[in-house]
């Protein structure tokens, strides 16, 4: 009995702790009021970063307006992509020659503007390596289709968590 009570006690007490120190579970981002609303635009629309971009902001609860004008007439808020590109590197090599292990490096540009302020434009990279295979051609294609798309998702969980810092 008694060595139940610890048990019971100690777990009440490191419940108490953390909820005394501050300690939450991270919850989704939460972007400011002006940014609920917004026209999103880029240079390629039928993009693949713009429909996962899309996507994401929906889940973020944003409305996506039709054009860049408000029922009123004024300016809507608008996040317009530039563009994204993928780069390939070679990393290593190898005994005969042949590319052994490549780095991607996905880089995003994009431009908020809200009515009344300056425009903010905003440039990042995404990297990850991969191993080549030529043995596999076909595989190692599929592979790195895969991890653009991972890339895409991440790029467009990272404009929102900028858009929610601002």
């Amino acid at each position: 009995m008694t060595r139940r009570w610890h048990v019971i006690m100690l777990a009440l007490f490191a419940c108490v702790a953390l909820s005394g120190c501050g300690f939450q579970l991270k919850k989704a981002s939460y972007l400011p009021e002006d940014l609920k609303t917004l026209y999103l635009s880029g240079n390629d629309t039928k993009s693949a970063l713009y429909n996962s971009l899309k996507q994401e902001l929906r889940r973020a609860q944003v409305k996506l307006l039709p054009s860049p004008k408000l029922g009123n007439g004024q300016d809507a808020v608008e996040l317009h992509l530039y563009r994204d590109s993928l780069e390939r590197q070679t990393l290593s090599l190898f005994k005969n020659g042949q590319v052994a292990q490549y780095e991607l490096a996905y880089s995003v540009r994009y431009r908020l503007t809200r009515p009344g302020l300056e425009p903010v434009e905003q440039e990042f990279e995404l990297y990850r390596n991969y191993q080549d295979d030529p043995d596999n051609a076909l595989g190692k294609s599929q592979e790195r289709e895969i991890i653009l798309s991972e890339l895409r998702q991440l790029a467009s969980r990272r404009i929102i968590r900028e858009l929610s810092q601002l």
